[in-house]
C-alpha cells in the first residue's frame, strides 16, 4: 500500500533531526532514516498496529519506534501518516487541537 507522509510529518522528522543533531549530528540522520522506513514499512501491514484507544472512531493508528509515535490512518490503499512525536508529548492536544 501507498505511504504519504504529510506535511506535518515531514516537519515532526525535521525537527527531530536538527534536535538530535545537536548533540550527535551522525544519530540524527541514521535515527531519521530509521523513522522514514519504519513509516515507510507500515505499508506492508497497515492494519497491523492499534488505534488510539478512546478514539477509535477517528481511525487514527499509532506505530512505536523507541520513544516515538508514528500517527497514520487508512484511506482507500494509501496510508497516510499524520505526526510523528516523541511519546512524552501531549499527542492528543496536537492530534486533536479543538477539543
Amino acid at each position: 500500500m501507498k505511504v504519504v507522509l504529510t506535511d506535518e510529518a515531514i516537519a515532526d522528522l525535521i525537527a527531530i533531526g536538527r534536535y538530535i543533531n545537536a548533540d550527535n549530528p551522525l544519530r540524527a540522520a541514521t535515527f531519521v532514516a530509521e523513522l522514514e522506513n519504519k513509516c515507510q514499512r507500515i505499508g506492508t501491514m497497515p492494519n497491523a498496529f492499534p488505534l488510539i484507544v478512546g478514539r477509535e472512531k477517528e481511525g487514527i493508528r499509532r506505530r512505536v519506534h523507541g520513544n516515538y509515535l508514528i500517527f497514520y490512518w487508512v484511506k482507500k490503499n494509501t496510508v497516510e501518516v499524520l505526526h510523528v512525536l516523541n511519546g512524552a508529548m501531549d499527542y492528543e492536544a496536537i492530534l486533536f487541537p479543538d477539543e
